[in-house]
């Protein structure tokens, strides 16, 4: 027999209320623990297949283009730890293991436009994993998409500079170095990082070979 129900009942109506407040908060913890580039909003759970029904095209494009982002961070962070080692055996093993991501990564962002062609993000993130993977002139071509469906798109325009760098197009990186300049100075110091400004002009003017700093 309960001594005391009235006690009892308010504890049961205390934890009632209590259980969603808790769920929220848990919920809002993992959210606020993201980091790296910022992620496109799918609409589905992590767990859904990326052909669900219930997910629209661009809701799988953008779940495809945050794979691809999760992916190409793995490359880059292989890359440093590469650039890092001195040992050649686990230089040549971490990259290895980026030539990997940044492959897997490509796959995502095809996946991403052939969902969704309207999505300049993927465009300019497809330019960025050719590229380090070499594949310069089919960077340009994914930095003319993105640019094409959004002008002026300043992360295109750094990565396409750093394209053409390494293609040796110094006119080219200097006529999106002028553009960064005055639209986005943090994107045109990251390009001018590739090459210091005077060498960049000075490489101009002479014609001689540019070297790729990253």
């Amino acid at each position: 027999m309960n001594p005391n129900p009235r006690i009892l009942s308010s504890r049961r109506f205390a934890f009632s209320l209590s259980l969603p407040v808790l769920v929220l908060a848990a919920v809002g913890a993992v959210f606020a623990s993201g980091s790296g580039p910022s992620p496109m909003p799918s609409g589905g759970s992590s767990g859904m297949s990326q052909s669900s029904p219930s997910m629209t095209p661009q809701q799988q494009a953008a779940m495809r283009y945050n794979h691809g982002l999760k992916q190409q961070a793995k490359g880059d962070e292989a890359e440093k730890a590469a650039v890092a080692a001195t040992d050649e055996k686990k230089r040549a093993k971490a990259m290895n293991t980026a030539q990997k991501a940044w492959a897997n990564a490509q796959d995502e962002y095809q996946w991403a436009v052939k969902l969704d062609s309207s999505h300049y993000q993927a465009y300019g993130a497809l330019g960025y994993v050719l590229r380090k993977q070499g594949d310069f002139n089919g960077s340009l071509g994914a930095y003319a998409h993105a640019l094409q469906l959004k002008p002026g798109f300043t992360p295109a325009i750094e990565y396409r500079g750093e394209a053409y760098l390494a293609l040796n197009k110094v006119e080219e990186a200097k006529a999106d170095y002028i553009t960064l300049f005055a639209t986005d100075r943090p994107n045109a110091d990251t390009l001018a990082n590739m090459r210091t400004i005077d060498a960049l002009y000075a490489s101009a003017a002479s014609g001689a070979a540019v070297t790729l700093g990253g």
